[in-house]
């Protein structure tokens, strides 16, 4: 199994959030070198588009579940 497909199978939105909000803290400190400044915010951005990915197919489930109801409810 690939590393990539592993984390995805381990992947949870709210410890995404929490690695990011930690790995924002962390730049915002000023301790960083600028290249570790760089390297972290690159992995904050590849965590927020998981995040978002995540948001957008919940928000497809809702929009189905919600359009089955109400084709049920007009029958």
């Amino acid at each position: 199994m690939s590393k990539k497909a592993k984390n995805t199978q381990d992947w949870n939105y709210e410890t995404a959030v929490a690695e990011i909000e930690k790995t924002i803290s962390q730049i915002e400190g000023g301790s960083l070198p600028l290249e570790e400044v760089f390297e972290q915010f690159a992995i904050a951005v590849e965590g927020l588009q998981q995040c978002e990915t995540f948001l957008n197919q919940g928000k497809e489930r809702m929009n189905l579940l919600i359009e089955t109801l109400e084709a049920e409810s007009e029958s």
